[in-house]
């Protein structure tokens, strides 16, 4: 059975959301101030047969407490035990240990075998329900419940759009340095659920997300020819995207996921293809004598940003998406690389590479209001949580044995380590599941 399959769910809204009088000023963090003062959240044990309740809750807990936005209260400190969800909560009970907002649920498995979890969401000082939704899944799919109460719960609080119900798809590392065996991994964005998707032992680099289905492309060196293919991650079906005289580098999609947009080497340079993935017809976009790589759509498709050493350093490069008008945009001291657009649009992060560290940092499309998030031995390879709020990157330190996987959010404060199982590089964040 399909992955599709095995995730569909139905997404009800029962009525339970109640109306709110104007009056009454809900919680709401606001995530455009910069640093912001994690808000304090009790997330109870969901009342279930069994210790599902506490795991859905569990997960829901963590989430929101990565994001950096909330700070879920301790188990230990409640007052009240939740029976009833059904029934407003001893609001003076939460209050007195400074939850702000309160979450409470249920989870029950109907007659048929399906999982039925429901959630509401309170304002403590306010008195009053700020959402509530229940879903129903098939049993095994309880992990993905969870990540969408706990975007349910981003969304209501912070007005933006969550980003817990997505995968990370990377390259999983593992042997010595000298003989590094590299697969194809995906996994839930919080590491779990992690497993191969390619088993050989050719180098794989680049993996990138469809935007608008389950498929990624990536390169590979199977055979000692370097090639782009497409995965399709329901079936398992791989198809090479076309055979190229010379290499070929960094495949990414359009936003449409219509096309495909490369660098491929030739005669001693790179330049940027797009390649028609119904015709695979290829289009020519730069002609230098230097190396372009790195391509990157604006999320309306009509730009693309890119690296070049045209200048005699790797810069960052913006044009039309047909190629035309060439722009450098970056002008720091250091040299730039792996550019990759925000899904917002507001913003490219970028690699840089200065004063013998690797920098993860953010700048606007005309190069204006450079920001630096974080600096290390070598960190590199940004890829943009489909909300545009929070970067996953690659880091490995000086003497450690090999790269791990790192997020961080557009203040830069919120800073952690994303769980593997052995090394991990060139992380590429799914969108939101369907």
């Amino acid at each position: 059975m399909s992955r599709r399959v095995l995730l569909r769910f139905l997404v009800v809204l029962t009525g339970l959301v109640a109306f709110l009088p104007q009056a009454w000023a809900l919680v709401e963090i606001n995530i455009n101030k910069g640093n912001v003062e994690p808000l304090p959240i009790a997330v109870t044990d969901f009342v279930a047969t069994g210790d599902l309740g506490q795991r859905i809750t569990d997960v829901i807990a963590a989430d929101l407490k990565r994001s950096g936005l909330f700070a879920p209260v301790a188990k230990q400190a409640f007052i009240e035990k939740i029976s009833n969800p059904d029934q407003p909560p001893r609001f003076e009970d939460w209050k007195v240990i400074n939850a702000q907002a309160l979450v409470v649920g249920r989870v029950t498995q109907e007659g048929d075998g399906r999982l039925r979890a429901e959630f509401r969401l309170w304002d403590t000082f306010a008195g009053q329900q700020m959402t509530g939704q229940q879903f129903f899944t098939q049993p095994e799919n309880w992990r993905r419940v969870a990540h969408i109460i706990a975007d349910a719960i981003y969304e209501r609080i912070t007005g933006e759009k969550g980003y817990f119900d997505t995968r990370v798809v990377y390259v999983a590392e593992s042997g010595p340095k000298n003989a590094r065996k590299r697969q194809l991994a995906i996994m839930d964005q919080d590491g779990a659920n992690s497993r191969a998707l390619t088993n050989s032992n050719d180098i794989v680099l680049t993996p990138r997300f469809s935007p608008s289905r389950q498929e990624i492309t990536y390169m590979s060196f199977e055979g000692n020819q370097p090639r782009v293919y497409l995965l399709q991650l329901e079936t398992g079906q791989r198809e090479v995207v076309g055979n190229f005289p010379g290499m070929t580098f960094a495949p990414r999609f359009s936003p449409d996921g219509q096309r495909v947009i490369m660098s491929l080497q030739q005669e001693g340079n790179a330049n940027i293809y797009t390649m028609d993935l119904r015709s695979r017809t290829t289009t020519r976009l730069t002609s230098t004598a230097a190396i372009d790589t790195s391509p990157s759509y604006s999320p309306d498709g009509s730009q693309i940003v890119f690296e070049s050493d045209r200048g005699g350093r790797q810069q960052l490069y913006v044009m039309g998406a047909d190629g035309s008008g060439q722009n450098r945009i970056s002008f720091g001291d250091g040299a730039y690389s792996t550019p990759v657009w925000s899904p917002r649009g507001d913003l490219i992060a970028f690699t840089k590479q200065s004063g013998g560290k690797f920098s993860i940092g953010v700048m606007k499309p005309d190069g204006s209001g450079e920001r630096i998030l974080t600096t290390g031995f070598h960190n590199e390879g940004p890829t943009w949580a489909p909300n545009g709020r929070v970067l996953m990157f690659f880091r490995q330190n000086a003497g450690a044995g090999g790269p791990q996987l790192f997020s961080i959010d557009l203040t830069g404060y919120n800073e952690q380590q994303v769980p593997t199982n052995g090394y991990a590089s060139d992380p590429a964040w799914s969108p939101l599941l369907e």
